[in-house]
């Protein structure tokens, strides 16, 4: 929401016209991800399609479905029934029941938290702490001295101090207008105020009743309300104005400030990385918004009649923390993989990233350990808006050594509801090399913590669509291994052959943006998943 109501006010007060707000009031169908292009003319995912066509009276197994994010709630309305429970364990006891070496993991468990229950909220970027590093060795070096490998660590160090640098600068500049903007927003406020009756609900219809008469102040404070809910923004949007002026100070205070380092909280020896038995169970944690998101796209409840319907309708969702305000880090991640295989998860949802590691090794290894244990692992390409063939991204399918891949990794970019030249999100990351496929990633409506719901976008909720149809293969076709469902899937994507806006704002064909040059499609990867033969012995899940 803080990302929305930014970009809305932003071009709020540079546009000061109705003009600009062409196609503002078009608005995705909120089930739009599990919809038909054909049926509904958006380029959905066709799952409801494949139930009433496809599934309609056939048996399932329950799907363990591992998120690692920022934290769900477990005990949304539309959550509650499908998360996962460990069996294995006496809920509250303080005791490790199943002798996992987790207390009281009874939903997953939190690898960003401390034993006394404190939990990390904020981090800094992988590039900020790694400038953290190299600085302590660099400021007062020698360069003439160097050997050639402290050389090329040394340009490293430069690469990084012009990033900090540069993003340090633009928080301030951007925090400076942020806040001009809001006592903007403020006073535009007040001086409509006086005009409204008492408790009018405010938005297009009653700004447009004002009469305005000679008033200019009056006229300018109506055109710019008007333009800021033209562009979509709503009064709660306008309320969050103060913690979208704050965004940019927590920018400066935590995630590009070199000094700030949250890991006491933890508790762990944060430089040993084959460290794993450290944090708590609370799987929610202090901001859940994003992970409860994800977590809804994927299984929230399809009987229920509240809320939404998640793509796959026989999953139980495993919780595991490891994603704060800031980037990952490797350590967490890499033990996030390893809970989620050694405590049944066929599937493992990845909706984060970034572009530096600090340890590739220890995700690596742990990658590995999922490949070898048949676990499908999904995750986003990123928002960025640029080709990950010349830019690398973390986690990613390529060792370090890069001469081979994880053979059960998808990589997901992001697709618009709109379709035609407009099918690709303008923010999503592609690569004819380094991205699978994509799925539906704008506006999609799904749960937020507190038994809400909200429209979010990016490549965050493209890898939990995916997730969705790859849970209902294996669901249904339980006997196929993760190599097979993930071949299933970018073998029968729908593959347009059409030329797109790219995220760069040239025209190119859809296959020069992912290998498959496709949209994944559920009810086309199931009928393929019938016709399959599979190649895994059939085991029951922990549920």
């Amino acid at each position: 929401m803080t990302h929305k109501i930014i970009s809305v006010l932003f071009i709020s007060a540079i546009m000061m016209t109705c003009a600009f707000a062409q196609n503002s009031l078009e608005k995705a169908p909120d089930n739009w991800f599990n919809l038909d292009v054909k049926q509904d003319n958006v380029q959905g995912l066709s799952v409801e399609k494949a139930y009433r066509e496809l599934l309609k009276g056939k048996s399932s197994q329950t799907v363990v479905v591992a998120v690692i994010d920022s934290g769900i709630d477990a005990e949304h309305e539309d959550l509650k029934d499908v998360m996962w429970v460990n069996a294995g364990e006496i809920p509250n006891n303080g005791k490790d029941d199943d002798n996992n070496g987790y207390i009281d993991d009874i939903h997953g468990w939190n690898f960003i938290g401390g034993e006394n229950g404190e939990n990390v909220k904020y981090d800094t970027y992988e590039f900020v702490r790694l400038y953290s590093d190299l600085h302590k060795i660099y400021k007062d070096k020698d360069v003439s001295k160097l050997s050639k490998k402290q050389r090329k660590e040394y340009d490293t160090y430069l690469e990084v101090k012009k990033k900090l640098e540069e993003k340090q600068s633009e928080a301030q500049q951007q925090g400076m207008q942020m806040g001009m903007l809001s006592k903007m927003v403020s006073g535009a406020l007040e001086a409509v105020k006086p005009h409204l009756e008492e408790d009018a609900e405010l938005d297009i219809e009653t700004l447009q009743a004002i009469e305005i008469g000679d008033d200019e102040e009056l006229q300018q404070a109506v055109d710019m309300l008007s333009n800021i809910f033209l562009n979509g923004a709503t009064m709660d949007d306008l309320k969050e104005l103060n913690e979208a002026s704050g965004y940019f100070e927590s920018q400066l205070k935590y995630h590009f400030n070199p000094d700030f380092d949250p890991r006491d909280i933890v508790g762990d020896n944060y430089r040993n990385s084959s460290e794993r038995y450290y944090g708590n169970n609370d799987v929610e944690g202090p901001d859940a918004v994003h992970g409860t998101h994800v977590a809804g796209i994927i299984a929230a409840s399809r009987n229920n009649d509240i809320g939404m319907k998640g793509v796959a309708n026989n999953v139980r969702i495993m919780s595991l923390r490891a994603v704060p305000d800031g980037d990952e880090r490797d350590k967490d991640v890499a033990n996030a993989i390893r809970y989620a295989v050694d405590n049944g998860a066929r599937i493992i949802n990845m909706s984060f990233g970034k572009q530096y590691s600090f340890d590739k090794k220890v995700v690596d290894a742990a990658v590995k350990y999922a490949v070898k244990k048949d676990v499908l692992l999904v995750h986003a390409a990123g928002n960025d808006g640029i080709n990950t063939d010349l830019v690398t991204f973390y986690p990613n399918d390529r060792y370090k050594n890069k001469r081979k891949q994880a053979k059960t990794w998808l990589e997901i970019g992001a697709l618009s509801w709109q379709g035609g030249e407009n099918a690709i999100a303008n923010f999503s990351n592609f690569g004819a090399d380094n991205v699978d496929v994509f799925s539906p990633g704008v506006d999609l409506y799904s749960t937020t913590p507190d038994d809400e719901y909200a429209p979010l976008s990016g490549t965050s909720m493209a890898a939990p669509a995916a997730s969705g149809v790859a849970a209902l293969i294996m669901s249904y076709y339980p006997q196929l291994s993760a190599q097979q469902v993930k071949q299933i899937m970018l073998t029968s994507a729908v593959k347009t052959g059409r030329e797109v806006i790219s995220p760069k704002g040239n025209r190119v064909n859809f296959n020069k943006l992912c290998r498959t040059g496709g949209i994944i499609n559920a009810y086309d990867a199931l009928t393929l998943a019938g016709t399959t033969k599979g190649k895994r012995k059939i085991k029951l899940p922990r549920a």
